[in-house]
């Protein structure tokens, strides 16, 4: 945050050819990609990077990462689409403010990429998955840690009105949707007497329907499976990761680890629906280049590249 070093890594599956920084290689004319990248998925044949200290999402043809154009979002930090149109969550706010307030998620037109509405959320949304018709929003309250914000706000897609906001825990942050369209959902907890869990939303009734006690800071699923990893901190702030898997028709662990591997900070995790492949984002101590690492649906190492400063996410481009 605050250094203007965000790059982007590119890996082609046919060739082997892994190129970073690949983002100012191609584009010459832009500078560099933006301060502090925060999500990156692709929609219709266009690359959405959220470049949350920049203010802006940043455009770029899919297959070529050319630039194409840029969208001024305030604190923005997560993208979703749906029928044309990506959704954009916002603190709406500048970044680590003394007070705080409501958040706000932006439709874009992906034709124009022009701004068409707005709705006004939680504090400090994060990211949004979408199920009938409606867009789910986990509020964080990120910026208030004496008082965490602890709902998934509920927006019908035809009004573009908050519905509902569904009770969950505090400081919420992942949301998605497995194939079943069951939500799964993320607290962090606050660091203190709540801990970190993960939940299961019925769309159909917007009711929990399952509380696993697990940390869970990010996940992917395949198959049937829902892979992820968890990094807690002891006493003296010293990291201690796990790597689960979850049957997401159960809802039950299935297994206390899917690799033996040891990483020293995972900051992203990603799975080819093709072939199993896991791909693993490791920020080292933030400050240094990191890794990525593929490994098969073993959990073995295939192989790892050096990449920019703290990856921690991936977007897959079916060619």
């Amino acid at each position: 945050m605050g250094g203007n070093n965000s790059t982007l890594s590119y890996f082609d599956y046919e060739s082997g050819n892994f190129t970073n920084d690949y983002f100012s290689n191609v584009n010459p004319g832009q500078g560099v990609l933006g301060d502090t990248g925060n999500d990156i998925k692709i929609y219709g044949g266009r690359m959405y990077a959220v470049i949350n200290g920049s203010n802006y999402v940043e455009v770029m043809d899919a297959k070529t990462a050319t630039h194409i154009g840029k969208i001024t979002v305030t604190n923005g930090r997560s993208v979703t689409f749906d029928k044309g149109f990506a959704y954009v969550s916002s603190f709406a706010g500048a970044m680590q403010p003394s007070g705080s307030q409501l958040g706000t998620i932006l439709k874009i037109d992906t034709a124009s990429l022009n701004i068409v509405n707005r709705v006004t959320v939680g504090y400090q949304p994060e990211e949004m998955a979408i199920v009938n018709n409606k867009l789910y929003v986990t509020n964080s309250g990120g910026y208030t840690p004496q008082s965490y914000d602890t709902t998934v706000s509920v927006i019908d897609l035809n009004s573009f009105t908050e519905t509902k906001k569904i009770q969950v825990g505090p400081n919420l942050w992942r949301i998605r949707a497995d194939k079943n369209n069951n939500l799964w959902v993320t607290s962090r907890g606050n660091y203190a007497d709540i801990s970190a869990f993960i939940a299961v939303i019925d769309p159909n009734t917007n009711t929990i329907t399952k509380t696993l006690n697990l940390t869970v800071t990010d996940f992917d699923f395949y198959g049937n499976s829902l892979y992820y990893y968890g990094v807690d901190y002891d006493s003296n702030y010293y990291s201690i990761n796990s790597y689960g898997i979850i049957d997401i028709t159960t809802k039950s662990k299935t297994s206390s680890r899917f690799t033996e591997t040891q990483f020293t900070a995972p900051y992203g995790i990603k799975i080819n629906p093709d072939n199993g492949d896991i791909f693993i984002a490791d920020a080292a101590d933030y400050f240094s280049p990191g890794k990525v690492y593929c490994l098969n649906k073993n959990g073995n190492v295939k192989w790892e590249r050096t990449v920019g400063l703290s990856p921690g996410h991936f977007a897959l481009l079916i060619k």
